[in-house]
């Protein structure tokens, strides 16, 4: 049998989705982020089969999501995303040290998956974290800078007005670059990565996710197993089922 719990972490809230016989014992562990205007207990579909492969899964709210919500909605929040993604991957960190301090994680079997933000938040973390083994990105993008700005001409070219003048925004670039893995790819270290994007996506785009893909492809030379881009040809900015079932195929595989 499968529990979900909802617990909390340092006022972090998460879903903890094991198997019963399981709960207490040291185990492999996914965490999974959630992605913009989404809630944690939307990707239970995720945990459901990766607890069923016997992991544990921890699935935590993001700033100005679900629970987490002060006042505002997070899509009339959207000048807040990079600050959700950089405190999601801050975040890591804590809960990391809090449930293995339970002794309930291996250590040395940590995966880590989100979709959307939670996929942008994932990558950022491979460039902070060695402890991550190996990582899933669903509609992701590893070249924050590129992101960010792409994302200030879009609002340029429609005449919406900037919450940052341009000190500011120089400002928040320079914080990007800590977290930009597209700039330090040595981070890296061959762990093992999959991606899948829709070539329709039209909120995150999937041209700058496959040319990082491929930016990255002489890092892999010799285990080439450990590097896999999933194309699905019609989707847009929804994971298929195929993405589902090979996520939880990649962590049985990988972790």
């Amino acid at each position: 049998m499968i529990q979900i719990s909802q617990e909390y972490v340092q006022n972090i809230p998460l879903l903890h989705v094991v198997e019963t016989e399981k709960a207490e014992d040291r185990l492999p562990t996914v965490f999974f982020l959630h992605g913009f205007t989404s809630a944690k207990e939307h990707n239970l579909h995720y945990a459901y089969l990766m607890a069923q492969k016997g992991f544990r899964v921890l699935m935590p709210e993001a700033y100005g999501h679900g629970e987490r919500i002060d006042g505002v909605e997070p899509s009339k929040n959207s000048h807040q995303f990079w600050r959700m993604v950089i405190q999601t991957i801050e975040e890591l960190k804590v809960l990391k040290e809090a449930i293995t301090a339970k002794g309930l994680i291996d250590e040395n079997r940590i995966g880590l998956a989100g979709t959307s933000m939670g996929a942008i938040a994932s990558l950022g973390a491979l460039s902070q974290y060695d402890w991550i083994k190996t990582a899933v990105s669903l509609m992701g993008n590893a070249s924050y800078e590129e992101l960010a700005k792409g994302q200030i001409e879009y609002l340029k070219q429609n005449n919406i007005e900037l919450p940052l003048d341009d000190n500011q925004l120089e400002e928040q670039f320079q914080i990007l670059r800590k977290y930009d893995l597209s700039s330090q790819v040595d981070k890296l270290n061959g762990r093992p990565i999959l991606f899948w994007h829709g070539k329709r996506d039209p909120v995150v785009p999937f041209e700058p996710t496959y040319r990082f893909y491929q930016s990255i492809q002489s890092e892999y030379k010799g285990k080439e197993e450990y590097l896999q881009f999933i194309i699905d040809e019609k989707a847009d900015h929804k994971v298929s089922r195929e993405g589902l079932l090979k996520t939880a195929e990649w962590f049985d595989k990988h972790l």
